[in-house]
């Protein structure tokens, strides 16, 4: 009998490290896949399109709401985001896992929809942190800053919604951390009641 393979969501605030902590963890783990998203938002400078996002245009973006192809979607800072099912169920149906690198209204529907995923909260060791990070990467507006920084303090009171947390502070701890819980559920006798 072949096993479904898992969903793993990494989720967190914006600029917390959830691109670089996956690209280590995928770098470190057979048989899993990263789902690549959907947006809105415009490309940034290094970015592929199909790689690092879908760049669809808001009109596209709907249209793929509203004829039922994102497992998840939300809207953040102005942007769309949303996870494509297509790509997703075939993986898992081959036995492969997924993760998933979105939002927390994202993670949230997910959780909702696919109750066996497995969700990691990636947090900053500080706020201050976060809007040092967010302000160094200089790839928007200080308004744009300004709504990301804002929603952060909202989002970092939603950890209570997911099974993990990692607190990135130093780069390698916390890919070993995720690594660590990977293996784990790998191992998880998933039937026993």
């Amino acid at each position: 009998m072949t096993n479904r393979g898992r969903i793993f969501v990494i989720s967190g605030p914006s600029g917390v490290g959830k691109g670089t902590v996956v690209g280590q963890v995928l770098k470190n783990v057979d048989n899993i896949y990263l789902s690549v998203s959907a947006t809105t938002r415009k490309i940034r400078e290094g970015e592929k399109e199909g790689v690092n996002y879908f760049f669809k245009t808001k009109k596209e973006f709907q249209e793929m709401i509203d004829s039922g192809q994102f497992l998840e979607w939300a809207e953040f800072a102005g942007d769309f985001y949303g996870s494509p099912k297509f790509n997703i169920n075939n993986y898992l149906s081959c036995s492969k896992d997924v993760i998933l690198e979105i939002e927390i209204q994202g993670a949230k529907q997910i959780r909702e929809k696919c109750p066996d995923s497995i969700l990691i909260f990636l947090a900053p060791p500080s706020f201050e942190a976060l809007e040092e990070r967010l302000i160094k990467r200089q790839t928007e507006s200080v308004e744009k800053v300004k709504i990301r920084l804002k929603k952060a303090k909202e989002e970092m009171n939603e950890t209570k919604l997911f099974h993990y947390l990692v607190v990135n502070d130093d780069l390698k701890e916390a890919v070993d951390n995720v690594l660590g819980i990977i293996r784990a559920e790998r191992c998880r006798i998933t039937n026993v009641k």
